[in-house]
């Protein structure tokens, strides 16, 4: 009868830790482009990174941090999570372990 709204409660660790984590994920791989300039950009100057790469720093964090407040954003990364929680809940095997066994069934 409460299944609905059970299936949606987010625990303290979920909200906080968990959604997070993919949101971080999600928004490097969006923000590709950025995270490779910054990482050539340090690879090249060695020490002096922290003075030559600010223009990349900046254009990474400014593309992250568009991600991080985006309430819809945020919203497709629960329902991500849910869907991942629900699934581990019915066959009791994580996302990472699935994803991994999928080649050998096939």
């Amino acid at each position: 009868m409460f299944a609905g709204s059970y299936e949606q409660h987010l625990r303290h660790v979920e909200k906080d830790v968990l959604i997070p984590k993919i949101m971080r994920e999600k928004a490097r791989e969006r923000c590709s482009e950025q995270v490779q300039d910054f990482t050539k950009c340090c690879k090249e100057s060695g020490v002096l990174m922290v003075v030559k790469c600010r223009k990349e720093n900046s254009a990474l964090k400014e593309c992250l941090t568009s991600y991080y407040n985006d309430p819809a954003f945020y919203e497709e990364c629960k329902m991500e999570y849910l869907k991942e929680r629900e699934e581990f809940r019915k066959t009791g095997i994580p996302a990472k372990k699935r994803i991994q066994k999928l080649p050998t069934s096939m």
